[in-house]
C-alpha cells in the first residue's frame, strides 16, 4: 500500500464518512426496491439483468442470500420494508479490490474505457480515475462519440447520443445539452457500452482491456469477456451475480445516487491505495 498523502482519509475516517453520507449503513434505496429488483432478476427481466446472461439458476432466495453476502443486506425474507442496509466493511473491501485492479491496469498500461449511467452523481468519481490512469500511461478510450443509441425506457424507445466528458462515457438526449457538458441521462442499459465497443472494433481501433463504471457498462462489458469493475447499489443484483459467476472482477457495494461531492473522499482513498495519487 502507498503511503498517506494530504487529504486522504484513513480507513476509519472513510468508514465514518460512508455512514455519515449514507453511502453505506442505512441507505436511501428501500427494501421494497431491492426485493423488487431481485424478483425481476429471477424472471430474467432485461431492465435488471443489465446485459448479463446468467449461467446459473438464480431464484429470489438465491439472490437475497447473495446480496446479504456481498452487500450486507438482511437475509431475512420477511424483512420487506424500510431502508436497505450496506455493510461499510464490505464497501471498504470493495474499494480496496477496485484499487488493486486499477494498480494492475496502470502497471501494465492497458487501454481502459470508463462509462456511467449516473452522470449527474458519479461523473466526477470516474473522471478522476480516468485522469490518474491516463497520467500512468493507460490509453483512455473514447470510441463512437456521437453515435445514436436507441434505448427502451418506460416511455418507449428513446434515441440518445453517446458522448464523453473528461474521458467518461455517458448518453444524452439529442439537443438537450451541448457536447461536453457535464449532464446526461440516467440509464441501466448495456447498449451504450455495446455501441462503444462496436465502434472501436469497426474502426479497427484499440479495444479496452478494462471497463470501469456501473449498471450496463459493467455487465455489458463483462458479458462480452472484457474485465469489468464498478459500483453497485442494493437494487443492482446483476453486478454481484456477475462477480459471483466470474464475469465481473469487482462490484463495490454503495449507494450510487448521493450527492456527487460525497464520492470525493472515496476517489482519494482508491487512488492512494492504487498508488495513482497525483
Amino acid at each position: 500500500m502507498c503511503g498517506s498523502i494530504d487529504g486522504v482519509l484513513s480507513t476509519g475516517a472513510l468508514r465514518a464518512h460512508l455512514l455519515a453520507a449514507r453511502l453505506a449503513g442505512p441507505v436511501a434505496t428501500s427494501r421494497e426496491e431491492s426485493l423488487r429488483s431481485y424478483r425481476l432478476f429471477a424472471m430474467r427481466d432485461p431492465r435488471v439483468t443489465l446485459g448479463l446472461d446468467p449461467e446459473w439458476g438464480w431464484g429470489e432466495g438465491d439472490l437475497l442470500r447473495l446480496m446479504a453476502d456481498k452487500c450486507g443486506v438482511s437475509a431475512d425474507p420477511t424483512h420487506v420494508s424500510g431502508p436497505d442496509v450496506i455493510d461499510p466493511e464490505r464497501t471498504l473491501a470493495g474499494l480496496d479490490a477496485l484499487a488493486e485492479r486499477l494498480r494492475a491496469a496502470a502497471g501494465r498500461r492497458v487501454p481502459v474505457l470508463l462509462g456511467t449511467g449516473h452522470p449527474h452523481r458519479l461523473l466526477g468519481f470516474y473522471a478522476a480515475l480516468a485522469d490518474a490512469l491516463s497520467a500512468a500511461g493507460c490509453l483512455v478510450l473514447t470510441p463512437a462519440q456521437g453515435r445514436c443509441v436507441d434505448i427502451t425506457t418506460r416511455f418507449g424507445v428513446r434515441t440518445y447520443n453517446l458522448d464523453y466528458v473528461r474521458g467518461v462515457a455517458l448518453v444524452r438526449e439529442p439537443g438537450a445539452r451541448e457536447p461536453g457538458s457535464e449532464t446526461g441521462a440516467h440509464t441501466h442499459s448495456p447498449l451504450p457500452v455495446r455501441a462503444a465497443l462496436d465502434g472501436a472494433a469497426a474502426a479497427g481501433g484499440v479495444l479496452p482491456e478494462l471497463v470501469i463504471g456501473d449498471h450496463g457498462w459493467v455487465c455489458g462489458a463483462g458479458q462480452l469477456g472484457i474485465e469489468a469493475v464498478g459500483l453497485a447499489d442494493t437494487d443492482d443484483p446483476a453486478l454481484f451475480v456477475g462477480e459471483a459467476e466470474g464475469r465481473v472482477s469487482v462490484a463495490v457495494p454503495l449507494d450510487d445516487a448521493v450527492r456527487s461531492d460525497y464520492y470525493r473522499p472515496l476517489t482519494r482513498y482508491v487512488l492512494n491505495r492504487a498508488c495513482l495519487s497525483q
